[in-house]
């Protein structure tokens, strides 16, 4: 696309969190994100107005969540070489394993939540072309006839309930 910048995907996801810092940390050790120290900001108070991070092809902004702004978790979705390891390293850097990784539709798939309270969809290829078959139509229910889609499907509506903002540090 001729209009999208380059090192720029055509949607670009904002984390405003609080403490950017760590959470930048985190995405480094964890997805092998590449600062852009270039993009780098502090505001007036010391806290991030800008950063932004490569993870593969896709551009991360991190902000900090100044005092008076609502708490805002993002909900992000990856693609890793190895999920099995991107899980070891994340759960070793404050990490929670939501959703064990499953297979499904030809991807190994699994959810963490980061120490922010951001949640991440974690996939990792298996076929070269996934399968995205269903016995369901589009606007049908969704179809937990598969113990992988209902264990999806479980833990996701058991912990988003339970979401909340992080107690601060």
């Amino acid at each position: 696309m001729g209009y999208v910048p380059a090192g720029y995907a055509t949607v670009n996801p904002f984390i405003i969190t609080n403490d950017a810092q760590h959470l930048s940390q985190f995405l480094q050790a964890v997805f092998g994100a590449q600062a852009v120290e270039a993009a780098h900001t502090l505001d007036t108070d010391g806290l991030w107005l800008h950063s932004e991070f490569k993870l593969g092809d896709s551009t991360v902004m991190v902000v900090d969540r100044k005092p008076d702004w609502p708490w805002t978790p993002s909900f992000l979705q990856i693609y890793v070489a190895d999920v099995a390891q991107t899980l070891q390293t994340a759960v070793a850097n404050g990490a929670t394993i939501v959703t064990e990784p499953t297979p499904i539709f030809g991807e190994l798939f699994s959810r963490i939540l980061d120490p922010w309270h951001n949640l991440w969809w974690v996939y990792q290829v298996l076929e070269a072309e996934p399968t995205w078959e269903s016995s369901s139509s589009e606007g049908d229910s969704w179809d937990t006839e598969s113990p992988e889609l209902s264990y999806i499907h479980t833990t996701l509506m058991e912990f988003m309930p339970r979401l909340a903002q992080p107690k601060a540090q």
